[in-house]
């Protein structure tokens, strides 16, 4: 115990010194209280944001297209200021022979009212969110259910933030002064394997969307070459949802992140933020003191950051390592879920969104329905 925290005091420190040169300076405890949860919206019967990603949605099929038109209404009626665009494509599986099956990625930006396309660096949060063809009847909550959750209600808990900040730089004309940040949402189709995991069977819409972005050129002389030039950082959630995850920090380039977030989690544990079984031994981030010489795999677990990193984009993988114990199985559904971890992931979350946009200064102070605190212990369209 005494040496974790010493391990944290020393974080603390490391991060103060480095965030104003890494970009990220760290939320005021004040607004680390005010991170919201989510609450009913997570409940896996009635949750408004949960709940319908709760079915089998195999590529292709009509759960499938349904789970897609929940993420297009819920951001439509939430979050208008969003942008929605599709990348669609076709692939034959060694599951369906000749039969062309279509996959659908779902892609929601929100920019700077003033910035070009080409001009901004976007904070990429992505998950998968198409479930296995087996076993039948497969649910996928914590693969990836849940992670597509997580990311809707980080956005959501931020959006009235960035309206804020952007008014005010806008009302003060310090807009375009500095480097343009943005936020993008990658709900990606296709993850999974029909049969078994090769790399021709799994990863049909991350292939899909990485090959066509790579040829798709911002005009000349904007900052960024193309859409994966313009992603400063690519986070994947995956198999999110289970007690007790322990996710190490895969990439040596982007430890410098894993720590950011992994701090966030401490100052939250002890604060009292958190209602997760895991403890000060037993964070769900534990590696932020790793040492340069212990990244030793190049690609990390296989997952639909793959296509990307190969391109040069930086990933930072959020995936507990061993996995789940009902990863691929039937038991893998919402009664399964462990809630206190879910909700606390989407705060971990939320906060790390706020810090990458800076917006400690602009969240929103009081606290309201679907605001609530953790008692802090004394000691669109259609498709």
């Amino acid at each position: 115990m005494l040496q974790r925290m010493l391990a944290h005091i020393w974080l603390v420190l490391a991060l103060s010194l480095l965030g104003p040169v890494l970009g990220l300076t760290p939320l005021s405890d004040e607004s680390l209280r005010n991170i919201p949860i989510a609450g009913s919206d997570f409940d896996i019967k009635t949750g408004s944001i949960l709940a319908p990603i709760l079915i089998p949605r195999v590529p292709g099929t009509p759960g499938s297209r349904q789970v897609q038109q929940h993420f297009v209404d819920w951001f439509a009626t939430h979050l208008p200021k969003w942008s929605i665009t599709y990348q669609n494509s076709t692939g034959k599986t060694p599951a369906t022979g000749d039969k062309q099956v279509p996959f659908v990625n779902i892609i929601i930006t929100r920019d700077p009212p003033w910035a070009k396309p080409g001009d901004v660096g976007r904070l990429a949060l992505v998950a998968h969110y198409d479930s296995k063809l087996d076993p039948p009847g497969f649910i996928g909550a914590i693969d990836s259910a849940a992670p597509c959750a997580m990311i809707m209600h980080a956005a959501r808990s931020v959006d009235e933030a960035l309206t804020k900040k952007w008014a005010a730089m806008e009302a003060e004309g310090s807009h375009g002064l500095e480097e343009e940040k943005g936020l993008q949402i990658l709900l990606l189709d296709g993850e999974e394997a029909f049969v078994s995991w090769s790399d021709t069977d799994s990863l049909y819409g991350a292939r899909s969307l990485a090959d066509a972005w790579e040829y798709e050129f911002h005009p000349a002389l904007s900052t960024y070459q193309n859409p994966l030039d313009s992603i400063s950082l690519f986070v994947l959630l995956d198999l999110l949802g289970s007690a007790r995850p322990k996710v190490p920090s895969y990439f040596k380039t982007t430890h410098w992140a894993y720590q950011h977030m992994a701090l966030i989690e401490s100052r939250m544990r002890t604060m009292g933020l958190l209602a997760s079984a895991s403890d000060a031994d037993h964070p769900f981030l534990p590696e932020y003191d790793k040492g340069p010489n212990a990244f030793h795999s190049t690609f990390g677990i296989q997952d639909d950051h793959l296509p990307f990193m190969a391109r040069g984009v930086e990933i930072l993988h959020i995936i507990p390592s061993p996995f789940p114990q009902v990863w691929h199985t039937s038991n893998d559904d919402g009664e399964h879920l462990d809630m206190a971890t879910v909700e606390d992931w989407a705060r971990i979350l939320t906060a790390f969104v706020s810090e990458w946009m800076e917006l400690d200064e602009h969240l929103d102070q009081t606290i309201g329905p679907g605001k609530a605190k953790r008692s802090v212990p004394t000691s669109k369209s259609e498709l």
